[in-house]
């Protein structure tokens, strides 16, 4: 009897070093959302810009939306794999592809103006429903 109770406290020690080496999963379950209204802060060669992207989940890795900006209005889409974001829309004839990172409430990456310019972009979310 008294082999088990020196038992427990070792296999208890083990599950929390397992835990914090491996962490409990919950990160992994939880997938990024991109849904709300984000603020975006563009510069590239051909100038700077503040868009507003509003964008609606359709599932774990579809999303749609609006621009708003100096190019006018555009609908979007897009998909997230992971923190991964991929998004564009057509403006003047020439199409805008986004591609960047989300963190959160946070974003960034890089955006092409079709062939005519590059750039780099941050945004964040705005608190509150879109």
């Amino acid at each position: 009897m008294m082999k088990k109770f020196k038992l427990i406290p070792a296999l208890l020690m083990f599950t929390i070093a397992l835990l914090s080496i491996f962490g409990t999963g919950k990160n992994q379950l939880q997938k990024p959302r991109v849904a709300g209204t984000w603020d975006l802060n563009v510069q590239s060669s051909a100038g700077n810009g503040t868009p507003v992207f509003i964008f609606k989940q359709e599932n774990d890795t579809l999303f749609t939306g609006s621009y708003s900006g100096q190019l006018g209005e555009a609908p979007v889409k897009g998909v997230v794999k992971g923190n991964d974001v991929k998004f564009e829309f057509n403006a003047s004839e020439m199409l805008i592809q986004y591609a960047g990172i989300v963190d959160g409430d946070n974003m960034k990456g890089t955006v092409k103006f079709g062939t005519m310019a590059e750039g780099v972009f941050t945004g964040k979310r705005r608190e509150g429903k879109p």
